[in-house]
């Protein structure tokens, strides 16, 4: 008779010293560690290590097709994993570390797990401006692959109660140092020498991406479907139907509002786009442990990050 291995005890440390060793000595173990960013937390292991990277993948139960982003602490480290074109070190001389992940050629000495790349002959590369991840690259001296920490598809953690009501037993640790800043996942963009291609909406715009690199932003994908995380059709989804575009609630609904209107929580009043995009993931965790059956969501202007806010609550609603 085959016994099932016992479920983890999920403990949720308040970030720290101690707690930093404690979660460095666990990723050089090849466990999972969830980690705030200043996106969402992540569930970071050893980008190096493939049993690691698989806890990953099995803790989230998260498709194999679907690439990681790579997490590193400075520029040093993500030159020995990828080739760094000219507009690419544009974009990281702008904005790394921050909420930006580049999309790059693998180098063949990386050391990296080949389940980070899922296959595809790129791998996505971030400098996060989060101190605590950023500590716990340096402290475990490795690399971290570190998709949200969360179900796979389901609403992405912004706190780290979100993370223990998702994955509880499924981690050993959590560092909690509170909500995250920026609220949506970091832009994924994949620079050619003749254009940026924007994988993945987020907190660095199109506009801005121009701008810095002095080419044209396109939309969408190369030869490959699935070329970097977030690309899924639904994704980011709470347990009930998604209604976008919503004036008003009907009897069933929760609604999430948007500026000046009656609803039951509220991205902005003042219809700040960027409050909004760090309020998105909360608003729907407490929608979806509502007592509504559904849940609706009002518009939002789609120019600047608000792109990114309606990028993951169309896949949410799908």
């Amino acid at each position: 008779m085959t016994i099932a291995n016992p479920a983890y005890s999920t403990r949720s440390c308040r970030y720290g010293a101690e707690a930093l060793r404690e979660a460095a000595l666990l990723i050089r173990a090849g466990e999972p560690v969830a980690v705030p960013t200043e996106t969402v937390y992540g569930l970071a292991a050893d980008a190096t290590d493939s049993h690691a990277v698989a806890a990953i993948y099995s803790a989230k139960g998260r498709p194999s097709f679907n690439p990681l982003i790579v997490h590193v602490s400075d520029r040093a480290m993500a030159e020995r994993l990828a080739d760094f074109s000219p507009v690419a070190m544009r974009l990281a001389d702008r904005f790394w570390p921050g909420p930006l992940t580049l999309v790059l050629p693998v180098r063949a000495d990386s050391g990296l797990s080949p389940l980070v790349m899922a296959g595809l002959p790129t791998v996505a590369l971030r400098l996060p401006a989060h101190p605590a991840m950023r500590a716990l690259i340096r402290e475990s001296g490795r690399p971290l692959a570190a998709p949200s920490a969360n179900r796979s598809g389901s609403i992405s953690p912004t706190r780290a109660e979100h993370v223990l009501a998702s994955l509880n037993g499924k981690v050993r640790m959590i560092l909690d140092e509170g909500p995250t800043s920026e609220g949506v996942e970091s832009t994924i963009a994949a620079p050619d020498a003749d254009q940026v291609r924007l994988l993945r909406p987020g907190p660095v715009t199109a506009a801005m991406l121009e701008e810095a690199s002095g080419l044209p932003v396109v939309i969408g994908t190369g030869a490959h479907k699935i070329e970097a995380p977030g690309q899924l059709e639904s994704h980011y989804a709470p347990s009930k139907p998604v209604r976008l575009n919503a004036l008003r609630a009907e009897t069933d609904e929760y609604l999430i509002g948007f500026g000046l209107m009656p609803c039951h929580i509220n991205l902005s009043p003042d219809a700040n786009m960027r409050e909004a995009a760090a309020s998105l993931f909360a608003a729907l965790h407490i929608a979806d442990a509502s007592a509504a059956v559904k849940i609706a969501v009002a518009p939002i202007p789609i120019e600047g990050i608000g792109a990114a806010i309606n990028d993951r609550l169309k896949r949410a609603a799908a």
